[in-house]
């Protein structure tokens, strides 16, 4: 006999909604598991359960941070950068 798959186990994940995330995710400059993580709660949030209504959720969320007009990577960026007397500055001698 064939093994019955319980309705406990987990899916394979979308495709389509594994890109979204990955293009919203850099966008974002977050790692994938985080802007999944945003996606899903949005749309817990919104009452949607279907991969394809999350998937659409995922783009809408990319568009809304594209019409945004801020790059996370760059802000993350220049908030590296050393200011002033900090770029000398050594933890340890």
């Amino acid at each position: 006999m064939g093994a019955v798959a319980s309705p406990s186990m987990a899916g394979i994940p979308d495709r389509a909604y594994n890109a979204a995330c990955s293009r919203l995710a850099t966008r974002l400059g977050i790692s994938q598991a985080a802007a999944r993580r945003k996606v899903d709660i949005r749309a817990a949030a919104e009452g949607l359960k279907e991969a394809d209504a999350k998937r659409e959720l995922a783009e809408r969320m990319l568009a809304e941070a594209d019409s945004a007009g801020v790059d996370n990577g760059l802000l993350l960026t220049s908030m590296l950068e050393a200011v002033g007397n900090d770029e000398n500055f050594m933890i340890e001698d």
